[in-house]
């Protein structure tokens, strides 16, 4: 069982940057593999990055290719987003997640575990 608790999230102008960090809890961390998945109103959930269990692979969808950044800390039990550039187009909840097994990276139905998430909005 793993608790996860996002924070960072807040008011932004366009253009700049916000940097997310979820912390989980529980011994067992490195044996999950991460993501952030975000959902803005009226809209479905969807994945924004994911992570290896050591942080070896990186996954992003393309909308934020260039602008995102997932990283995390196993020996803090940490998983990040660092987000520069942002569009008002990234105004959403941010979830953070995690997978206990295998499968598509990018599938909300893979992960086992969902933080409360965190409000971020970028204003135009």
């Amino acid at each position: 069982q793993v608790q996860l608790a996002e924070s960072g999230g807040g008011l932004v102008q366009a253009g700049g940057s916000l940097r997310l960090s979820c912390a989980a809890s529980g011994r067992t961390f490195s044996s999950y593999r991460m993501g952030w998945f975000r959902q803005a109103p009226g809209k479905e959930r969807e994945f924004v990055a994911g992570i290896s269990r050591f942080g070896r692979t990186t996954y992003y969808t393309d909308s934020v290719k260039g602008r995102f950044t997932i990283s995390r800390d196993n020996a803090k039990n940490t998983v990040s987003l660092e987000m520069n550039l942002l569009k008002p187009e990234d105004t959403a909840v941010y979830y953070c997640a995690g997978a206990q097994g295998l499968g598509l990276v990018q599938a909300v139905k893979n992960y086992d575990y969902w933080g409360q998430g965190t409000q971020v909005t970028v204003s135009s």
